[in-house]
């Protein structure tokens, strides 16, 4: 059982000889010509597929594919299961197109070595509608669920929460790992407890940010949200991305922060630019001095100071969202500063994810000094602010 949690997982009973159905999260990143460029998350997924396999267990895996609005072949799992079967040379797989009499026999007929990758589950209605007859429908395939697709448990969806009303749900080595680190931050965290926060919008925030302060002890923020609170404290700052109508909500946070034990840290100085002419250097400016024709597009040197001491003194650390743009070579040396921060901090529980930040630190060297780089970007937001999620709430016992 995950600590704290009536949820059962593939450790905790031995599941062998059965029919598998088991929800995954291949929503890989692809290049424009349709190629996969990232399988990090069809390899996250090994582990628990593994287990299963070994114990001579049939496995039919679910999972999604991008956004798409129908039958599109640009996001089939075509690709998605050449690469799985690639690693998994011993077996072959399967991609099963729809749930048609001829598809439901193919998979009845589904020999030991064979995998079957149903097509992406988001071309059936039924899913996003979380409509019971098609999820008892996938239900019918097989004798127990394992959802190991923690990136998607946020979502009240057929292949997440109503599988398990029909058959036996088991949570998978995966979902298992981000349940109990991200459980470090909400239950009892060690302190002092630092959070950076980054990202375009306060409003899409708000609650992740009521939640951590009744929690952390330092709330460092860059970003847009941070010239929201700039902008909602009187500072005029340029051109910068702010969210306007979000200013008295921001105010009104401002006034929260003060009645709490938690410090909001802001930047004290901007790596700022022109983003209508690329050949303009960044100049650095005291954040409540950004020049009228300006933006705030990183933080500056000495905010990275500031941050960095602060970090230092973390024994809990979440980090979610590049602190400025990081895709311009010119303005991520703010996010560059923040990871190097965090992965020299020592005797610390540092917990890296969400929005751009696994593209932020891809190729990083010494990712390994974090302890534990979430697969969730919306996921673990709402479960760093709820406690829960519906994905794990159809898994309880």
């Amino acid at each position: 059982m995950i600590a704290g949690f009536n949820i059962k997982t593939i450790d905790d009973e031995k599941i062998t000889n059965k029919r598998v159905i088991m929800r995954v999260d291949f929503n890989v990143s692809l290049s424009e010509s349709g190629e996969i460029t990232d399988d990090t998350r069809i390899i996250q997924a090994l582990p628990t597929i593994n287990k299963l396999l070994q114990a001579d267990n049939k496995l039919i895996l679910i999972s999604h594919l991008g956004r798409p609005k129908e039958r599109e072949e640009k996001f089939s799992l075509k690709l998605v299961a050449t690469r799985l079967e690639q690693l998994l040379s011993n077996y072959s797989v399967t991609l099963t197109h729809d749930l048609t009499p001829s598809d439901l026999k193919n998979i009845a007929d589904q020999s030991q070595n064979e995998i079957i990758v149903l097509e992406n589950i988001r071309f059936f209605k039924g899913e996003k509608e979380n409509d019971q007859a098609f999820a008892k429908q996938l239900a019918d395939l097989a004798d127990i669920y394992v959802d190991d697709a923690f990136g998607t448990v946020h979502r009240s969806h057929a292949s997440i929460v109503g599988i398990p009303k029909f058959i036996p749900g088991f949570a998978g080595l995966l979902l298992k790992k981000e349940i109990e680190m991200l459980s470090k931050v909400t239950k009892n965290p060690q302190h002092p407890l630092v959070a950076i926060l980054a990202g375009a919008k306060i409003s899409t925030k708000i609650g992740l940010i009521s939640s951590l302060m009744k929690t952390s002890d330092f709330i460092l923020v860059g970003g847009g949200i941070a010239n929201t609170f700039l902008k909602a404290q009187g500072v005029e700052i340029g051109k910068s991305l702010v969210e306007e109508d979000a200013i008295d909500m921001a105010k009104q946070m401002l006034t929260t922060f003060k009645s709490t034990s938690c410090k909001l840290i802001l930047p004290i100085d901007a790596a700022c630019g022109d983003l209508s002419n690329p050949s303009t250097k960044p100049e650095i400016h005291p954040a409540a001095e950004v020049p009228s024709h300006l933006s705030f597009l990183d933080i500056g040197p000495e905010s990275e100071k500031v941050f960095d001491n602060v970090i230092k003194q973390g024994k809990t650390i979440v980090w979610n969202g590049p602190i400025g743009l990081f895709e311009n070579s010119s303005y991520r040396h703010g996010t560059d500063a923040i990871y190097n921060s965090i992965v020299s901090t020592q005797n610390a529980v540092t917990i890296a994810g969400g929005g751009d930040t696994l593209a932020a630190i891809a190729g990083k060297p010494d990712k390994d000094k974090i302890t534990h780089i979430s697969t969730g970007g919306g996921a673990m937001l709402e479960f760093i602010e709820k406690g829960t999620l519906p994905g794990i709430e159809a898994l309880t016992v």
